[in-house]
């Protein structure tokens, strides 16, 4: 292996705060760490192996306790992407109509000064709010991902952006019922006897925690698989259980009935350690195995079995996946599933009790990155689910959003209703901005392209909310062309809008002195010098093989117990997810306790939309893709396949469609097409088409018949509550 060099080494006469550092050595290959920038829970821990300036390989970390040295099938060959044929490597001007992809060259002033001098004029003839940032999780660096530009767009006065694509319904009911712990340790996982892992494909999504789960069943734990069809990870489970899409609630409710009616509950812990017990038993009363049964698919026989072991095999653990939320009542069964461990007293145990996200313990300094004190009084929300009801004049906004800048982000191919996205962006008359890798769907609309830098071209630290690690990443390649990083975009806009802030003139480096609170107990030992030297740290939170958090309660709640029972709550987005800005808070009264809430749209709520569009779709990620990264990418693409529709062996009969056979996936918001996969993997009156597909490559994308609708908590989206129907396309 080649030696690990400490970036602090190749700075010479340069302040180590700039990190302009690339090889030392011509002709030589040096290895660097680096993190990988993904919206992924396993924010891997990688090996930049480096020569004359440029990246040669990727590997994974050997030395990291999840990354294993492992790499997924999408970053195995990451420096591909780096130098891809088609990356945007200098500024652009559009010179062709909106979505030609017809682009010119222009120099790094001619593209900043257009945009200040756009939007000074529209600040100046509608106000600051009809400019809006829109960004997600493309990259997840503290500096330059999700919260990168939040201080820029706060101070500049824009209309504040909820990003609510993936989890932040979870997070409201997690913190409503446990409070910011990171819960269960993915790594404490080796010491479980029973494992759920309830709506999560970790195998394509959270591949190097499901290698620590296949560990623990060949030590005897059992492994049981709850999602709707037979996902890769269902198939490598002992049980796979397939509610209905949507019902997963129900079938909450029902453990928490069946753990009560068979006498299953640690009533110490119960008595001790949670608030509402007798109105949470009250409430499942009535929600039986068999009342589930008939909602769900699921034998009441079944739901017992699940129950007694999950109460009985201790540590048992669950493995919640973002996807429990994406139908109307996901608040309400995420709360539901929280409940569960405290019942059981699975959280006595090491190896015990349910993992959402364990960024709750990391101590990020999100009131730095952000600066919500920037934010004028009064300032709107608008949210990126419906960005295309925002464009197209469909919310009325006064002021109407007039331009709007993007990056980290792809809302053609990952945003819901994307018909009326398309829409809104062939405005003439508003002005889009976008920094990007490559000319994406989102992006072939922009007025003005920014070249960004990927990850081996710039420093970083890489938000983890999928483990217990911190995690760093050396800038250690030249970037190609003219790409700059997100954060210095930034830097060069404020400097021209004439912003005197302190924190937009830190470098990189120093924005990582002041994002992490490296006084944190957390932090015990940790500081950036140690990061860079390293490439990575576990928090000092316990260890995968003592850490029980919760084996007396304390929860970080204000009772500190868990809260079977939440009175007075209501309904709220983390403020990370909207600019860590609290004004205009959805708020609207929530239930105090956990309940099973249907989709909107099914056969039993809206039986006349359902005989129109009678099967539900699921559209999980892909496994060659990583949202819409690498959809563009040859290799991904063909492993990944064409775009692809699984339908039943019956459901594909009635519609006289064959296997291999071209399909119309449609519904009232729009359609797309893909190749019929007639398959056991899913039952009747269900289809699965993964999320990703680039539109400019295919007829239409998934998101194509996906609702704007949030969900029951936190404006979470409701990818699983469609209905469509599917024929065979001419």
């Amino acid at each position: 292996m080649n030696e690990i060099v400490n970036p602090e080494s190749l700075l010479g006469a340069k302040e180590a705060g700039a990190k302009e550092s690339g090889a030392k050595s011509e002709g030589v290959t040096e290895t660097f760490f680096g993190g990988c920038p993904h919206d992924c829970p396993d924010t891997c821990s990688m090996l930049f192996d480096v020569k004359d300036g440029q990246l040669q390989g990727v590997r994974g970390n050997p030395d990291h306790p999840m990354t294993r040295g492992g790499l997924c099938v999408k970053l195995k060959d990451y420096e591909k992407r780096h130098y891809h044929p088609d990356r945007l490597l200098h500024p652009m001007k559009r010179v062709g109509p909106k979505g030609s992809k017809q682009f010119e060259r222009i120099s790094w002033d001619e593209a900043l000064d257009t945009i200040v001098a756009r939007w000074k004029a529209i600040i100046d003839q509608y106000g600051p709010q009809a400019i809006a940032p829109y960004s997600y999780l493309g990259n997840q660096g503290l500096v330059h991902g999700l919260n990168g530009g939040d201080a820029f767009f706060n101070r500049l006065g824009a209309t504040v952006t909820e990003r609510t694509f993936c989890g932040e319904g979870s997070c409201t009911a997690w913190l409503l019922t446990v409070g910011p712990t990171a819960g269960l340790d993915p790594d404490s996982y080796i010491h479980s006897k029973y494992i759920v892992i309830w709506a999560c494909n970790s195998v394509s999504t959270n591949l190097h925690h499901w290698a620590i789960v296949k560990d623990a069943q060949k030590r005897g734990a059992k492994v049981v698989v709850i999602d709707a069809y037979a996902s890769r990870t269902a198939k490598g489970a002992d049980w796979h259980i397939a509610p209905k899409p949507g019902t997963d609630g129900a079938l909450a409710m029902a453990l928490i009935n069946a753990i009560i009616a068979q006498g299953l509950v640690d009533q110490d812990y119960v008595d001790n350690y949670t608030v509402g017990f007798e109105a949470l038993k009250e409430r499942a009363r009535t929600r039986t195995p068999e009342w589930a049964e008939g909602i769900t698919g699921v034998p009441a026989a079944d739901i017992r079995t699940l129950a007694r072991e999950l109460a009985t095999a201790q540590p048992a653990a669950i493995r919640m996946g973002v996807a429990l939320e994406r139908h109307y009542g996901g608040g309400q069964t995420i709360r539901a599933v929280t409940c569960i461990p405290a019942l059981t007293g699975a959280w006595r145990h090491v190896g015990g009790g349910v993992t959402q996200f364990g960024v709750w313990e990391h101590p990020y300094r999100f009131d730095v990155i952000c600066r919500p004190d920037l934010i004028p009084e009064g300032t709107r929300v608008v949210s990126n689910l419906q960005i295309g009801r925002a464009l197209t004049g469909e919310m009325q906004l006064d002021p109407p959003i007039m331009s709007m800048m993007c990056w980290n982000s792809n809302p053609v191919t990952q945003a819901p209703e994307t018909d009326k996205i398309v829409a809104g962006l062939m405005r003439e008359d508003l002005f889009m901005v976008s920094a990007e890798h490559f000319i994406s769907d989102t992006a072939s609309y922009a007025d003005i392209l920014l070249p960004a830098t990927m990850g081996a071209e710039m420093e970083d630290m890489i938000l983890s909310w999928g483990h217990l690690y911190l995690t760093y990443n050396t800038k250690c390649a030249e970037a190609p062309g003219e790409a700059i990083p997100n954060n210095e975009i930034f830097r060069r806009l404020a400097a021209r809008l004439g912003f005197e802030e302190e924190n937009f003139k830190w470098t990189d480096s120093e924005c990582l002195e002041h994002y992490v609170d490296w006084s944190s107990p957390a932090c015990e030992g940790i500081d950036l010098a140690y990061m860079r030297e390293h490439g990575f740290a576990r928090l000092k939170v316990g260890t995968p093989d003592d850490r029980a958090p919760h084996r007396a309660g304390n929860f970080p709640t204000p009772t500190g117990k868990c809260m079977l029972k939440v009175e007075g709550a209501t309904n709220f987005v983390a403020p990370p997810f909207r600019q860590m800005y609290e004004g205009f808070q959805p708020g609207e009264a929530l239930d105090p306790l956990p309940d099973y809430l249907g989709p909107r749209e099914s056969h039993a709520n809206d039986p006349e939309l359902a005989a129109r569009y009678p099967l539900n779709i699921v559209s999980p990620k892909s496994h060659y893709f990583l949202n819409s990264c690498y959809a563009n990418m040859e290799d991904k693409q063909r492993g990944q396949g064409e775009q692809f529709v699984m339908i039943s062996e019956a459901d594909a009969e009635a519609r006289g469609i064959r296997d291999g056979d071209r399909v119309q996936v449609a519904n009232d918001r729009g359609a797309f097409k893909g190749v019929a996969r007639i398959t056991d993997d899913v039952r009747a009156g269900i289809v699965v088409a993964t999320l990703g597909y680039w539109r400019q490559l295919n007829e239409g994308t998934v998101n194509s018949i996906s609702s704007g609708a949030f969900t029951d908590m936190g404006h979470a989206p409701s990818f699983s509550d469609n209905l469509v129907e599917v024929s065979r396309a001419n």
